[in-house]
């Protein structure tokens, strides 16, 4: 998991700043952002069916093949002079694709693992271990841009995807899980929603990760706006600020981990209020000095959302059904962009700040509501 969420981060890094830097136009970076949106839309309920049938380990070996494969294709591409804005559009999306089958399996692994009574400290060490990924990568990604270029950044990448196999290989795969064929897997995605509906305490945090996931994260897409037209620095200066991102979703995650079962479901909503409010004044304060402590707060935010949506979801969820549930969760990642693209092409008219104003602003109002209108959330120990 260290390689391969390290790898996606300077990935992110270095995609986002090179799209910038080839076309200059927010807009167009808001499309590339969003391209692994449909694949995920499309194939992510798939992702969580199969994930119940088959071996888990092998699905995630394969997701880690597809992104090394694609990242080396990023990389030629570069080095041949060839790359264009397309080239990091199809590469979006067939990481969508991988992400798809990958993503659900690997958090379905987790319980299979560990059992249910350490469920919760299981999540919040996944959790601490992106967010370390988190703190490292970018900073890592914006040194070596400048120092081996954007396709050294993309070569190495490819490199730690392969260590991720290698390493995946290792792992003792859990027994339990046994293909039953394909002709089951429409109705067991169809008895996964129905579950869902049924289920108002999973729905209420299924919509909660949604709300904070699409309100907050097209932020970190929309970066390089920020450090180039606002701050006017260079890529060391995004990798850092989202190094001192990772630094408050580590301490959020440390936080999380040793609080044990208290008022989880508030803690969820405060979260969700503090990335808010970290954006706002992001938006109001164009000054990177602040902006790099105000990514601490909002990496606090982000604490909530990595660990402790996804262990509740977990946990309130009955074992037959929790793969689909988290493949319906990690439709999220597809809804980022969608969040992105709106969001982008505001920026082009209305400017970054304004744009990311409007979203923190959206944020805060709908938290808002969920704070007053669900009560089991809120109560939820």
């Amino acid at each position: 998991m260290l390689l391969l969420m390290g790898a996606m981060q300077m990935q992110m890094i270095a995609r986002g700043y090179l799209t910038y830097d080839l076309t200059g136009s927010p807009a167009l970076l808001g499309i590339v952002s969003a391209g692994f949106a449909l694949p995920m839309l499309m194939l992510a309920l798939f992702g969580g069916a199969i994930a119940d049938r088959l071996q888990r380990k092998r699905i995630i070996q394969l997701g880690q093949t597809g992104a090394g494969l694609i990242a080396l294709f990023v990389a030629v591409s570069i080095t041949t002079g060839s790359v264009t804005w397309y080239h990091l559009l199809a590469a979006s999306m067939m990481q969508g694709a991988v992400f798809s089958f990958f993503m659900p399996a690997r958090q379905a692994l987790i319980p299979q693992l560990v059992g249910q009574n350490q469920l919760t400290n299981a999540m919040a060490l996944d959790a601490m271990g992106m967010s370390a990924t988190t703190l490292l990568a970018p900073a890592i990604a914006g040194f070596l841009y400048n120092a081996i270029q954007p396709d050294g950044v993309y070569y190495v990448v490819t490199g730690m995807c392969a260590g991720g196999v290698v390493l995946t290989g290792f792992m003792r795969s859990p027994t339990g899980i046994t293909g039953t064929g394909r002709s089951g897997v429409l109705r067991d995605i169809g008895a996964g929603l129905s579950y869902i509906r049924g289920n108002s305490l999973v729905l209420a945090l299924l919509v909660m990760g949604l709300i904070s996931t699409v309100l907050a994260m097209p932020f970190r897409f929309l970066m390089p706006i920020f450090i180039v037209d606002i701050y006017h620095l260079g890529p060391e200066a995004m990798g850092l600020m989202t190094s001192f991102m990772g630094l408050g979703t580590l301490g959020g995650s440390l936080f999380i981990a040793a609080m044990g079962n208290w008022q989880r479901g508030r803690i969820l909503i405060a979260s969700s209020f503090l990335s808010g409010a970290a954006l706002l004044l992001v938006a109001a304060l164009p000054f990177y000095v602040v902006a790099l402590g105000l990514m601490v707060i909002l990496g606090v935010g982000d604490a909530g959302r990595r660990s402790l949506n996804q262990s509740l979801i977990m946990e309130v969820s009955d074992d037959q059904y929790r793969a689909r549930v988290m493949s319906v969760f990690m439709t999220n990642f597809a809804l980022i962009p969608l969040g992105v693209l709106p969001a982008g092409l505001a920026a082009e008219y209305l400017g970054g700040q304004l744009s990311v104003g409007i979203l923190a602003g959206l944020l805060i109002a709908l938290t808002a509501i969920i704070l007053v209108t669900q009560r089991g959330l809120r109560n939820l120990r």
